[in-house]
Protein backbone atom coordinates (compact mmCIF):
# COMPACT_ATOMS: atom_id res chain seq x y z
CA UNK A 1 0.00 0.00 0.00
CA UNK A 2 1.50 3.28 -0.88
CA UNK A 3 1.17 5.96 1.79
CA UNK A 4 2.37 8.94 0.23
CA UNK A 5 1.21 11.85 0.81
CA UNK A 6 1.09 14.95 -0.92
CA UNK A 7 1.86 18.39 0.44
CA UNK A 8 -1.25 20.74 1.08
CA UNK A 9 -1.76 23.25 -1.48
CA UNK A 10 -1.18 26.62 -0.88
CA UNK A 11 -3.99 29.23 -1.35
CA UNK A 12 -3.76 32.01 -3.02
CA UNK A 13 -6.38 34.95 -3.61
CA UNK A 14 -6.98 38.10 -1.88
CA UNK A 15 -8.84 38.38 0.75
CA UNK A 16 -12.24 40.38 1.67
CA UNK A 17 -10.13 43.34 3.70
CA UNK A 18 -7.91 43.29 0.50
CA UNK A 19 -10.60 43.30 -1.69
CA UNK A 20 -12.59 46.49 -0.15
CA UNK A 21 -8.79 48.27 0.86
CA UNK A 22 -8.53 47.98 -3.22
CA UNK A 23 -11.77 48.75 -3.94
CA UNK A 24 -11.22 51.99 -2.06
CA UNK A 25 -8.39 53.04 -3.29
CA UNK A 26 -9.47 52.47 -7.39
CA UNK A 27 -12.68 54.11 -6.54
CA UNK A 28 -11.35 57.01 -5.19
CA UNK A 29 -9.07 57.20 -8.44
CA UNK A 30 -11.58 56.85 -10.39
CA UNK A 31 -13.85 59.87 -8.86
CA UNK A 32 -10.38 62.18 -8.55
CA UNK A 33 -10.00 61.16 -12.63
CA UNK A 34 -14.12 61.71 -12.95
CA UNK A 35 -13.43 65.27 -11.43
CA UNK A 36 -10.04 66.43 -13.30
CA UNK A 37 -10.88 65.03 -16.89
CA UNK A 38 -13.28 67.90 -17.74
CA UNK A 39 -10.29 70.64 -16.89
CA UNK A 40 -7.71 68.71 -18.73
CA UNK A 41 -10.01 68.83 -21.91
CA UNK A 42 -10.67 72.60 -21.27
CA UNK A 43 -6.58 72.93 -21.38
CA UNK A 44 -6.48 71.18 -24.55
CA UNK A 45 -9.23 73.19 -25.90
CA UNK A 46 -7.76 76.69 -24.94
CA UNK A 47 -4.22 75.44 -26.25
CA UNK A 48 -5.91 74.68 -29.40
CA UNK A 49 -7.30 78.31 -29.87
CA UNK A 50 -4.34 80.12 -29.28
CA UNK A 51 -2.25 77.53 -31.18
CA UNK A 52 -4.79 78.99 -34.30
CA UNK A 53 -4.78 82.32 -33.64
CA UNK A 54 -1.00 82.45 -33.29
CA UNK A 55 -0.93 80.45 -37.00
CA UNK A 56 -2.77 83.56 -38.35
CA UNK A 57 -1.75 86.86 -38.93
CA UNK A 58 -3.24 89.46 -36.73
CA UNK A 59 -1.79 92.02 -36.44
CA UNK A 60 -2.35 93.83 -33.15
CA UNK A 61 -2.94 92.55 -29.15
CA UNK A 62 -6.18 93.92 -29.27
CA UNK A 63 -7.44 91.93 -32.26
CA UNK A 64 -5.85 88.83 -31.03
CA UNK A 65 -7.51 89.36 -27.41
CA UNK A 66 -10.93 89.78 -29.63
CA UNK A 67 -10.76 87.22 -31.61
CA UNK A 68 -9.77 84.94 -28.53
CA UNK A 69 -12.90 86.19 -27.15
CA UNK A 70 -15.16 85.76 -29.89
CA UNK A 71 -13.79 81.76 -29.90
CA UNK A 72 -14.47 81.15 -26.72
CA UNK A 73 -18.03 82.42 -27.34
CA UNK A 74 -18.20 79.42 -29.92
CA UNK A 75 -16.53 76.81 -27.87
CA UNK A 76 -18.43 77.12 -24.37
CA UNK A 77 -15.99 74.59 -22.50
CA UNK A 78 -13.87 77.58 -22.15
CA UNK A 79 -14.63 79.60 -19.39
CA UNK A 80 -10.72 80.15 -17.22
CA UNK A 81 -9.12 82.03 -19.48
CA UNK A 82 -10.59 85.11 -21.26
CA UNK A 83 -8.67 87.58 -23.87
CA UNK A 84 -6.97 89.86 -21.28
CA UNK A 85 -5.50 87.04 -19.24
CA UNK A 86 -4.02 85.81 -22.41
CA UNK A 87 0.17 86.87 -22.36
CA UNK A 88 0.81 88.27 -25.90
CA UNK A 89 4.44 88.58 -27.59
CA UNK A 90 6.52 88.68 -30.37
CA UNK A 91 9.77 86.55 -30.94
CA UNK A 92 11.94 86.33 -33.98
CA UNK A 93 8.66 87.84 -36.11
CA UNK A 94 6.37 85.33 -34.85
CA UNK A 95 3.42 85.71 -32.20
CA UNK A 96 4.15 84.14 -28.87
CA UNK A 97 0.55 83.87 -26.58
CA UNK A 98 0.96 81.91 -23.63
CA UNK A 99 -2.20 81.37 -20.99
CA UNK A 100 -1.51 80.45 -17.36
CA UNK A 101 -4.13 80.37 -14.74
CA UNK A 102 -5.47 77.67 -11.74
CA UNK A 103 -8.21 75.71 -11.44
CA UNK A 104 -9.68 74.50 -7.86
CA UNK A 105 -11.68 71.18 -8.55
CA UNK A 106 -13.81 70.57 -5.18
CA UNK A 107 -13.37 66.84 -3.79
CA UNK A 108 -15.28 66.71 -0.54
CA UNK A 109 -15.99 68.44 2.19
CA UNK A 110 -13.20 71.26 2.95
CA UNK A 111 -11.00 69.03 0.97
CA UNK A 112 -10.03 70.57 -2.78
CA UNK A 113 -7.73 69.75 -5.49
CA UNK A 114 -5.25 73.27 -7.07
CA UNK A 115 -4.35 72.24 -10.50
CA UNK A 116 -2.08 75.37 -12.33
CA UNK A 117 -2.51 74.88 -15.94
CA UNK A 118 0.21 76.74 -17.82
CA UNK A 119 0.89 76.44 -21.88
CA UNK A 120 2.03 78.57 -24.62
CA UNK A 121 2.26 78.60 -28.71
CA UNK A 122 4.54 77.30 -30.93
Amino acid sequence: MNTKRRPLATQRGITLIGLLSWSIVVGFAGYVLIRVLPTVSEFYAIKSVVERLAATPASTVPEIRRAFDRQIQIDATISSVKGDDLDITKENGRVMIGFAYEKEIPLFGPAFLLIKYAGRSK
